[in-house]
């Protein structure tokens, strides 16, 4: 494989990574000021602003897993793809994917194929 084609994949891969690193980041930070600011100004219950809180955080993270994960299968596939590398890749993938469902779980707190709360209620009142 062409070295420089092998090299512009690697900093793409890179980038991709620095992105969801910089995506938990940010978010965190900005999930952290808007309960900080819920917190000073007594906006509501403090249950909601750190349910809120836990709830940014997550969205934070499950946003920038998906760009590590992006950028270890531009990485892994791209370059030289060899059983050994697909099957890390495989199982990082793997440990990603259960941490996001996790994540989607206690922040729904429902299931993924599960109804919104919202939306069995509507049904039920029609």
């Amino acid at each position: 494989m062409d070295t420089s084609f092998a090299n512009l994949v690697e900093r793409v891969g890179q980038a991709v990574d620095v992105a969801g690193v910089a995506l938990i980041v940010l978010g965190a930070l900005m999930a952290t000021v808007r309960f900080a600011l819920s917190a000073i100004s007594r906006q509501g219950p403090f249950h909601d602003a750190y349910r809120g809180y836990r709830q940014g955080l997550g969205r934070a993270i499950l946003l920038g897993l998906e760009f590590l994960v992006a950028g270890d299968i531009i990485r892994t596939v791209a370059v030289a793809p060899t059983f050994a590398s697909v099957g890390v890749l495989a199982l990082i993938v793997i440990v990603r994917t259960f941490l996001s469902f996790s994540l989607e779980i206690e922040l729904e707190n429902r299931l993924p194929w599960q109804t919104p709360p919202q939306q069995r209620m509507s049904r039920q009142g029609s």
